[in-house]
């Protein structure tokens, strides 16, 4: 039996594909689990500065497993919310890891599939493939997505999107920011190759850490207090070894210690 799902390390960035084509890499409670163990495992690997996640076949993801879902009409209330709470933990394991996600989304990304996506810091589309949070349509409710989507797109677009469950391209999909690009299908490996080389030499790895820990929690706080928070992590920031090595580097008109090939990056 083959692995859900398929690992693939080149150099600083980690590939992370689900491989669950026949089934449209739906999400199950296999696949789930074995995403989340990987995402723990990149944050703890000092060598990955980047990751990409994408499917196999033609088809990002069809969202949840719809025969898994069937099984659960039967289960007992407790069963199902652990099972609503692995897929909960594994959006916020993505959309709080602390090295950027790019979703390269080769394909269709329904409900959950398009959640997934949603909570990646960039997302970058193949022209064609359809995209939408479905789950009204067959009486679900896209409970876990929603806290997600709201943050992203604000209330008015989250409503347009949830409570009619229609299916949008790629394009409108860019111009609403649910993604961050559609590019032509055959462009696709290298734009999304481009910009996770760009994230893993041009930038911090400790400052990007430090950056999306700050875009998750500065959304839920009034403004002093978001401010105090910014302050503090201000200050902290600047006594980082990334930081230190940065500004020493900026002085000297040399190149950061995460851009010189011959050093390897310092801890994130």
């Amino acid at each position: 039996m083959s692995d859900v799902l398929q690992i693939r390390t080149e150099g600083p960035v980690q590939t992370l594909t689900l491989n669950r084509p026949a089934k449209r890499n739906a999400l199950n409670g296999a696949l789930v689990a074995r995403l989340h163990q990987a995402l723990d495992d990149a944050a703890a690997n000092d060598a990955v500065r980047v990751l990409v996640l994408t499917g196999a076949g033609s088809v990002f993801s069809a969202g949840a497993d719809l025969a898994a879902l069937k099984a659960l009409r039967t289960a007992g209330p407790m069963q199902n919310r652990n099972d609503s709470r692995q897929l909960a933990d594994l959006f916020a394991a993505v959309y709080t890891h602390p090295k950027p996600v790019i979703a390269k989304v080769n394909g269709h990304a329904i409900a959950g599939g398009s959640g997934l996506a949603a909570v990646c810091d960039l997302a970058v589309a193949a022209e064609g493939a359809k995209m939408g949070f479905t789950e009204v349509r067959i009486g679900f409710v896209p409970a876990i997505v929603m806290v997600f989507v709201r943050r992203k797109l604000g209330e008015t677009v989250a409503r347009d999107l949830l409570l009619r469950g229609r299916l949008l391209d790629t394009q409108e999909a860019a111009a609403l920011g649910l993604i961050t690009a559609a590019v032509a299908p055959d462009a696709l490996d290298e734009r999304v190759a481009t910009l996770a080389n760009e994230l893993a030499t041009e930038t911090s790895g400790s400052a990007v850490a430090l950056t999306k820990q700050m875009l998750a929690q500065v959304p839920g706080m009034g403004l002093h207090e978001a401010l105090d928070y910014a302050v503090q992590m201000n200050a902290f920031a600047r006594a980082t070894d990334d930081c230190q090595a940065g500004i020493q580097a900026f002085l000297d008109k040399e190149p950061p210690p995460w851009k010189r090939t011959d050093e390897a990056p310092s801890d994130a």
